[in-house]
C-alpha cells in the first residue's frame, strides 16, 4: 500500500497522461459511487457534472479537493465543510485567451462570412474592421485577463483593463498598468469598440451585462464572453443582435448548452463555440504538472496552490 492516495475521474485522458508516480496509489472514482477509500489524500472530480457530486467527498477523509476548472462558482454548495478545494489556475489561462483573441479576430475580420461563401462557391470581397487601432476593454483582470492581454500584444490594439477594484499592477511583460474598478464599467463602454469579458461569475457579476450596458457600447462594437455565460443577460444581447447594432463572439452562454432553438444560432452578427476555452491539448499536460505539484506540497507539509474555498 503506497503512503499517498490519488483519485482520479474515470476519464482515460487523465489517467493515461499521469502515468505512475512513486508512493502514489492512483485509484478512479467519479464521486457517483462508494468511495474506492476511506481516506484519499487529493481528490480529483469530474471535468465536466462534477460540481453536484461533491457532496460525496463527505465519504471520506481528504486533504485537498482538486477541481480542474479556474471558475468554482457554485461549488459551495455542494462542498462539505472543511475539505480544502483549490482551483486550476495555471492550467487554462493561455488556452482561453487564445481562444478570445481568435473569436475576436475571426468576427472583426469576418472569417464566418467568407466561410459561408466559401462553402457555395462564392468569392464576394467585402470590408470588416480590423482589429489594429481598435480600443479593447478587457473585463477581468485575472490570469485569463492578463493572459488575453498579453496575446494582444502584438495586434496594435488599445486596451483598457478593468476588475473588481481599481488598482495599479504589473501586467505579463513585468509593465506597471493601471486596473480600472468596476464602478467605472459604464464610463468606459461609450468607447469601446471590442468588449471581452473574462470575470469569474458571482452575485455582483451576473447579470453585468445588461440592456443598460449594452446601449453604453457604440453601433457595431464586439462582445467577446470566455468567462461565463450568466456574466450576461442573454434577452438583452439577443435584442440588440437583432436590431444589427451589436456584434458577438460567445464562448459560454446562458443558459448552456444553448439548445439547438435558441436565436442565437440564427444571428449571422453571433459566433459560437461551445465552452470550449480551456479544452485544447496544452489541458491535459498543465492539469499532470498541477497535481503532481500538488502531491509534492502535501507530501513535504506545504499549503498546496490555489485554494480557493476551505483552507
Amino acid at each position: 500500500m503506497s503512503d499517498f492516495v490519488l483519485s482520479l475521474p474515470t476519464d482515460p485522458g487523465l489517467r493515461a497522461a499521469i502515468g505512475e508516480i512513486d508512493g502514489v496509489d492512483i485509484v478512479e472514482w467519479d464521486l457517483d459511487g462508494p468511495a474506492p477509500r476511506s481516506h484519499i489524500d487529493i481528490i480529483v472530480p469530474p471535468y465536466w457534472g462534477g460540481i453536484r457530486r461533491l457532496a460525496k467527498v463527505s465519504e471520506v477523509s481528504a486533504q485537498l479537493i482538486q477541481w480542474q476548472s479556474i471558475g468554482y462558482n457554485g461549488i459551495e454548495k455542494y462542498l462539505p465543510s472543511g475539505y480544502p478545494l483549490a482551483n486550476a489556475t495555471s492550467v487554462h489561462e493561455a488556452a482561453t485567451a487564445e481562444l478570445a483573441v481568435g473569436l475576436a479576430i475571426a468576427s472583426q475580420r469576418g472569417l464566418p462570412r467568407f466561410i459561408r461563401d466559401g462553402l457555395e462557391g462564392k468569392w464576394e470581397l467585402q470590408t470588416f474592421p480590423s482589429l489594429a487601432d481598435r480600443n479593447v476593454l478587457i473585463v477581468g483582470y485575472g490570469g485569463v485577463g492578463k493572459a488575453i492581454e498579453a496575446r494582444l500584444a502584438g495586434f496594435e490594439t488599445k486596451i483598457t483593463r478593468l476588475a473588481r477594484s481599481a488598482r495599479d499592477e504589473q501586467n505579463l511583460a513585468g509593465e506597471t498598468v493601471h486596473v480600472h474598478g468596476l464602478d467605472e464599467l459604464h464610463a468606459l463602454l461609450p468607447a469601446t469598440e471590442v468588449l471581452i469579458l473574462g470575470l469569474p461569475l458571482s452575485d455582483e457579476t451576473r447579470g453585468l451585462f445588461d440592456a443598460a450596458a449594452f446601449a453604453a457600447l457604440p453601433d457595431d462594437a464586439l462582445v467577446v464572453n470566455v468567462g461565463r455565460g450568466p456574466l450576461v443577460v442573454t434577452e438583452d444581447l439577443v435584442a440588440e443582435l437583432t436590431a444589427g447594432r451589436l456584434r458577438a463572439a460567445l464562448d459560454v452562454t446562458d443558459p448552456e448548452p444553448l439548445p439547438a432553438d435558441h436565436p442565437l444560432w440564427s444571428l449571422p452578427n453571433a459566433l459560437i463555440t461551445p465552452h470550449a476555452g480551456g479544452d485544447s491539448t496544452a489541458m491535459m499536460p498543465r492539469m499532470v504538472s498541477l497535481i503532481q505539484r500538488q502531491i509534492a506540497a502535501l507530501r513535504a507539509g506545504e499549503r498546496p496552490e490555489n485554494i480557493v474555498l476551505g483552507g
